[in-house]
């Protein structure tokens, strides 16, 4: 057994549930056995590497901590965890990628290296900071990390010039995106979407049935145009509508609903995409967006430069139609030396459908 990548495993299932705190798996490790195991717990609850020794008890003397992140060294919402660490008793910490905060960063090494207690930094050191990347982002800059998703035919359309769009991708492209949404802390989308498909923008498990942690739900809507009826507004989970203007009336019975609303308008009129980003990071504490939008929102972050990774589905379809939309409108670029170029791109298959994964 791998621990490192069982430990990495726990994390993953963390995410989505632990903003603005980073999600972490842990194992304690005696005589090859494996003897406890945690992930981080939603905020105010303990962290992974607690769990897993609290799970552990008396095994844990003498034995390995396997960690996918840096043993934090500060007080929080709850006690530092290197001190657990060293009263346990383990002789041994293997971590997979150093803290980002300045307020951890090394500090946790070194205080369980002064210890004598024997660290070993960089296991999966690849997959573990690809984890707390929209951590990282966050506690580095206080703007959420932002991913945006899409998919699209082979010749570049995301619908008909109808505006059909059901479905481009197949099913198995559909479970994966469920799976994201899951790992995410706010699904954002624009309100041309919500009118025309009426999504219920939850995640959703294998059997179609909501999923008990949901992301935010964020709709820029710059008019307050959102139907009283969008099935999203009666889905589990919370809902926010960003907007630069909006009746008192209707946001009044928004809220009765249960949706917090952020006014923020633009020089041009319309929602400041840039300023209900960063609210949504320093007042709602989110950590990465997961955006499903259509070509106009779409545009306007790649614009701002507000997206830090792009998934982007290719299904073997021709739709063609020359007033069929792409995925990205916006301004865009006047020369290809201008273009965004992603970095570590990577492929994954979905039955007939490819999914094209990179960084901007």
């Amino acid at each position: 057994m791998n621990h490192m990548r069982r430990a990495l495993r726990l994390a993953r299932r963390a995410l989505g549930s632990v903003h603005p705190n980073p999600a972490v798996g842990s194992l304690v490790v005696n005589e090859g056995v494996v003897k406890g195991e945690g992930r981080t717990q939603p905020p105010g609850g303990n962290h992974a590497e607690i769990v897993a020794l609290k799970a552990a008890g008396s095994f844990a003397e003498g034995g390995v901590l396997y960690t996918t992140l840096e043993p934090c060294v500060h007080f929080g919402k709850t006690p530092p965890c290197t001190d657990y660490i060293i009263e346990s008793g383990i002789k041994e910490v293997r971590i997979s990628t150093t803290d980002p905060n300045p307020m951890v960063f090394g500090k946790g090494i070194q205080k369980l290296r002064d210890a004598d207690v024997k660290v070993v930094v960089g296991e999966e050191n690849e997959q573990g900071m690809k984890i707390i990347e929209a951590y990282t982002k966050f506690i580095t800059s206080k703007m959420p990390f932002v991913t945006a998703k899409f998919a699209m035919s082979l010749d570049g359309k995301v619908a008909t010039s109808s505006g059909d769009s059901k479905w481009i991708s197949n099913e198995r492209s559909r479970w994966y995106t469920h799976t994201i949404r899951s790992q995410s802390d706010a699904i954002l989308t624009g309100i041309n979407t919500v009118i025309a498909d009426d999504p219920l923008l939850t995640a959703r498990n294998e059997r179609g049935n909501p999923r008990a942690k949901q992301p935010v739900r964020v709709v820029i809507d710059t008019n307050a145009r959102i139907p009283e009826t969008s099935r999203l507004l009666k889905e589990p989970g919370e809902s926010i509508l960003a907007c630069s203007r909006i009746d008192p009336l209707k946001m009044e019975y928004l809220k009765q609903l249960g949706v917090k609303t952020i006014i923020s308008e633009s020089p041009q009129g319309n929602v400041d995409i840039y300023k209900t980003i960063q609210t949504l990071g320093l007042e709602q504490n989110i950590t990465s967006i997961f955006v499903e939008s259509g070509p106009t929102v779409m545009g306007s972050l790649f614009d701002l430069n507000l997206v830090d990774k792009v998934i982007a589905f290719i299904a073997p379809t021709i739709i063609g139609g020359s007033n069929s939309p792409s995925p990205v409108a916006g301004v865009g670029v006047d020369e290809m030396l201008e273009s965004l170029k992603l970095q570590r791109v990577q492929w994954k298959r979905f039955g007939r459908d490819m999914a094209i994964i990179g960084y901007c």
